[in-house]
């Protein structure tokens, strides 16, 4: 196997399924190190442990974290215990935010819990501010990667209202804007940043809105392949854009869904 990505890290945000994981399997299998920050039950583990052991037999590095990474003492022990581990010729080559917590409350239901402000706050929290959060502390460590790439996870529904998605849409619009002002204002520092808008992909979190069956249904039929995105889809778009050959792009919202914004 030849490493191109030699001594370089990625930090991934939400890595033990998804996006997340696809992503850290694909980085890994062309010879970049993973760091794994993730929030799963006890029971969840031993499955989330045999997809590890296929980024091991990349013959990587891997170490993971089982740990609130909302919580500021978590993220500078992380970040404290990632620095301890990585060589001094390696340096941390991308940040990935793949963090899917959000609330799915209606806006309007008679009878039942309706969204509230603080059910907003919490979203944003997780799904944008968080991001912004690790990437000051991780530039902060000065172990960044001179040509440094930052990717977030976004959705047609930043911009798309969807039924009970009010919060997560808030949230994606967020992290959106966050992405283009880091791409901004720390170009001059190495720094390209990117969101990846992908299109509807049979995820677990996807699996938690509400009518999600319908959805899927509806991307098929409006996608020009005919078929939903699939998490290596996305994953292959994060690996070109981790390249020499990608570093003029910068400040994008990327659609990586086979055409499906298109109608």
């Amino acid at each position: 196997m030849v490493k191109e990505f030699k001594n370089k890290w990625a930090l991934i945000l939400g890595g033990s399924s998804g996006l997340g994981l696809a992503t850290a399997k694909k980085l890994a299998s062309h010879g970049m190190n993973i760091c794994i920050v993730h929030r799963n039950l006890k029971s969840e583990l031993p499955e989330i442990e045999r997809h590890y052991k296929e980024i091991r037999a990349y013959e990587v590095s891997l170490i993971t974290f089982n740990k609130d990474l909302l919580k500021q003492e978590n993220r500078e022990e992380i970040l404290n215990l990632l620095l301890d581990k990585i060589g001094e010729n390696d340096s941390i080559k991308c940040l990935i935010h793949s963090v899917a917590k959000g609330n799915l409350k209606p806006m309007t239901a008679p009878g039942r819990k309706e969204l509230s402000n603080l059910d907003f706050e919490i979203t944003i929290k997780a799904m944008a501010l968080s991001l912004y959060d690790w990437f000051k502390a991780l530039y902060a460590t000065k172990r960044m990667a001179p040509d440094f790439r930052l990717i977030s996870f976004t959705s047609e529904g930043g911009r798309r209202p969807l039924k009970n998605y009010a919060a997560v849409s808030a949230a994606k619009a967020s992290l959106e804007a966050i992405t283009r002002n880091i791409a901004l204002e720390f170009a001059p520092n190495g720094v390209r940043a990117n969101c990846i808008q992908a299109g509807v992909t049979n995820t677990k979190s996807l699996r938690m809105i509400p009518d999600s069956d319908k959805i899927m249904k509806h991307a098929v039929n409006r996608n020009p392949f005919g078929r939903l995105t699939l998490e290596r889809d996305v994953a292959n778009v994060v690996y070109l854009l981790c390249r020499d050959e990608a570093a003029w792009i910068n400040g994008c919202i990327i659609p990586v869904d086979g055409g499906e914004h298109l109608s």
